[in-house]
């Protein structure tokens, strides 16, 4: 029968790799993430009760939630006294979906807490976080669900699709310690060596490439630093990263609090900088628009048609997304056969698992397998680098996007969550 099926080699080693990280997910699937049930339990006692808290906690900055609803009128009325130009609808009515909020948020970053209230409340009316008698969260992280091949988990029921501030609900098991591994700007290296832009991988070689960019676009002299330097190499981190997902000057402006002249200025430098970048990046757009396959090093592919509905950025940010879910796919595998326990997959990161007096040595050993997975996708001897955050047991995770809110919990709740 496998003499007929009609796949060449190529094919069934994806097919294999593939099977290899279907199983290594459900291992994941299998072990969860430990939870502090405790504090959890605490929550769903007073859950209605801290909502309205943290409404009105939140509210005192902005203004714009009455009895306990958000209001339109008076968020209009915040905008026009921040003079924050907001995106509205055909119809004159403000923008208000998940994803305007997002990008407003890292435009205006004092409008953080607000999305970050909505994204609750939206998400968390109920918890419906899935925690087993054994205090671990397990959820379906449905592989390959996305257009990039990425999972899907439910974004309810995974401890990693809630809000920033529920991750403080991860707790190591007595005896026991986590390590949170993640590539170091996965998108920039991928786009680097995929594009052939010996300049840009440059960039990400020199360990900071927004501060390199700043460099090279002579905006800073040669031995600039983060320190010395910060308003510039902030202001080159928002090119850099907005570049991925084709945002426009007028947004990389906002979100830098530039004057978008000056944004246009940068986006120009970045494009004299790293030209072939671009090139190439033009290249897959165009290609994509037109109906050719793009696909990633290891074969997973997009294509638009009838039927698909595949916007000009999908082409421009899908190469760096599929090719960093390969990535990891690789090294979710590496680190199973090496028997490295892995708790979750978190987009460009991994979870992992082990005995107090050994998760250093794990790391280390975790590190090294993420590396090498980098250097299949990105080919000519160059690896990723890896970073990684480790919590020893008796702490919690903590994710500093949600660290003030979780502070508030524990206020809230009071001395019973430690």
């Amino acid at each position: 029968m496998l003499a007929h099926w009609p796949v060449g080699p190529m094919d069934l080693d994806q097919v294999l790799t593939r099977g290899r990280y279907v199983a290594t997910v459900a291992l994941m699937e299998h072990r969860g993430v430990p939870i502090d049930t405790t504090t959890l339990g605490l929550m769903r006692d007073n859950w209605h009760d801290f909502k309205q808290a943290l409404i009105e906690k939140t509210d005192q900055a902005y203004g714009v939630y009455d009895k306990g609803s958000f209001r339109v009128h008076l968020f209009e009325h915040y905008l026009g006294a921040e003079n924050i130009a907001w995106p509205r609808l055909a119809s004159g009515e403000l923008q208000l979906d998940r994803d305007t909020f997002k990008m407003m948020a890292l435009r205006h970053p004092q409008l953080a807490e607000l999305r970050e209230l909505r994204k609750t409340l939206a998400e968390m009316r109920e918890i419906k976080l899935t925690v087993g008698r054994d205090g671990r969260n397990r959820t379906l992280l449905s592989p390959f669900n996305s257009k990039t091949g990425r999972n899907q988990p439910s974004t309810t029921k995974f401890i990693f699709g809630l809000p920033a501030w529920a991750r403080s609900l991860i707790k190591p098991e007595p005896g026991t310690a986590l390590a949170y591994l993640d590539f170091s700007s996965q998108e920039i290296a991928i786009a680097a060596c995929l594009s052939g832009d010996d300049a840009l991988w440059q960039a990400y070689a020199s360990g900071d490439p927004y501060i390199q960019f700043a460099i090279d676009a002579g905006l800073a002299p040669v031995g600039a630093t983060k320190e010395s330097h910060k308003a510039e190499r902030d202001a080159c981190k928002v090119i850099m990263l907005g570049v991925q997902y084709g945002m426009s000057a007028y947004g990389m402006g906002q979100k830098a609090s530039l004057h978008v002249l000056e944004a246009e200025d940068l986006l120009q430098r970045h494009k004299d900088v790293y030209l072939t970048f671009w090139r190439w990046a033009e290249r897959n757009v165009n290609a994509g628009l037109a109906g050719v396959e793009l696909h990633t090093v290891f074969g997973w592919k997009i294509r638009a048609g009838k039927g698909r509905d595949v916007k000009e950025n999908t082409f421009l940010n899908w190469p760096m997304q599929a090719n960093g879910a390969e990535m990891l796919r690789l090294a979710y595998i590496a680190l199973e056969e090496e028997s490295i326990v892995m708790c979750a997959p978190v987009h460009d990161a991994i979870l992992i698992e082990a005995p107090l007096d050994a998760i250093d040595q794990h790391v280390e050993r975790a590190t090294h397998e993420m590396q090498k997975a980098s250097g299949w996708v990105l080919g000519r001897g160059r690896q990723c680098r890896v970073d990684a955050e480790i919590v020893r047991w008796p702490d919690r995770y903590i994710d500093g996007r949600g660290a003030n809110m979780w502070s508030f919990i524990q206020s809230h709740l009071g001395e019973e969550v430690a």
